[in-house]
């Protein structure tokens, strides 16, 4: 339970080469790489770009991040509104709360990100909805090789690549969304016309797929509250300085506020359970042997239905066919043994 401190030169578990070049539009490799790990490789340098006061699978999955500091290096959070979870300021807040407890606010940027959609924002002059955010991800890619996490809507990452279309050939953009080859989809939903904007970039884009109901999508990497309530209380590091819970209470740890969570959600299905959608974007970079991809013509979005594009020389990347045991063994593996950013 006690967290480790990544030592200074530590060798990590993850090639970034492998999984950022792998990716680019136009690369002919489908297959999953068989050997993901890497001793010696430079920690993947990450975005997490969120709505983290929708449900509960934004927390757990910043949390994982945060628990990773091994492999992953947080540059930063944007945080996106969608029709969930109140306007931009309660998405923030909830945001703040995780980082909190992992003893890292103000020392990770946590930016704000769009509120309204693509459609209802022009991204000219001194302040627009999402700035802040928008010009965090510019920057932030200018200056390192960066891959963004994407767990909600796509807006902030649609506007950016209209304020600088040359962003797209300076990051990676791992997605949490779709059901795709079937409509719907909840962040997909939220902001339709942004979806369709990045796939007609040329952004290195991949879509973790959600399929509400299917095995094959995250939606079948589920965990029920007792499970829950087993594993979870007492992990993560203490926090120097308590949240309150969106639902009230009083926090010091992280495994104890997803408690609380989970105390204040509906569950659907036989057992009753709530997947960890957003937890399974972030394991994948971590090893991509954890789910099955393959690449494939760029589809576009007409009237929220699906149209394929075979001879569409754009491609992206689809996730689907995750691995629940080894994903949610890891899970609560680095719940229970974070592997922390060493404090300056």
């Amino acid at each position: 339970m006690n967290p480790v401190l990544r030592p200074p030169g530590l060798g990590l578990l993850l090639s970034l080469g492998l999984l950022f070049l792998c990716c680019r539009p136009g690369d002919s490799k489908t297959k999953t790489p068989d050997s993901p790990q890497n001793t010696g490789a430079a920690r993947v340098k990450v975005i997490f770009d969120t709505d983290a006061n929708n449900e509960l699978d934004d927390q757990h999955a910043l949390a994982y991040l945060l628990s990773n500091a091994d492999v992953i290096d947080l540059l930063g959070v944007t945080v996106n509104a969608t029709y969930n979870g109140g306007d931009i300021e309660g998405h923030r807040a909830e945001a703040e709360r995780i980082l909190t407890l992992y003893n890292r606010k103000g020392q990770v940027p946590l930016l704000n990100g769009a509120n309204a959609n693509l459609k209802q924002i022009s991204p000219t002059g001194p302040s627009y909805d999402g700035k802040a955010g928008v010009d965090f991800l510019l920057k932030q890619t200018k200056q390192d090789s960066v891959v963004i996490i994407a767990v909600g809507k796509l807006t902030t990452i649609a506007l950016a690549l209209q304020a600088d279309p040359s962003f797209a050939d300076r990051t990676r953009v791992v997605w949490l969304g779709s059901n795709y080859p079937e409509p719907g989809e909840y962040n997909q939903d939220n902001d339709t016309t942004a979806v369709n904007a990045v796939l007609a970039s040329d952004i290195p884009f991949e879509m973790v797929t959600v399929r509400y109901g299917k095995a094959s999508g995250t939606d079948a990497v589920k965990v029920t509250q007792s499970e829950i309530n087993a594993k979870m209380p007492g992990l993560g590091p203490r926090a120097s300085e308590p949240i309150t819970g969106r639902h009230g209470g009083q926090y010091l740890r992280f495994g104890d506020y997803a408690v609380s969570l989970f105390e204040h959600i509906d569950y659907h299905g036989d057992p009753p359970s709530r997947p960890l959608f957003d937890m399974v974007a972030v394991a994948l970079l971590k090893d991509p042997r954890w789910g099955q991809v393959r690449e494939h013509p760029a589809p576009v979005l007409i009237d929220n239905q699906w149209v394929e594009r075979p001879d569409n020389p754009r491609k992206i990347r689809i996730w689907e066919h995750f691995d629940r045991e080894g994903l949610l063994a890891d899970f609560y593996n680095r719940m229970a043994n974070p592997v922390l950013e060493e404090k300056p």
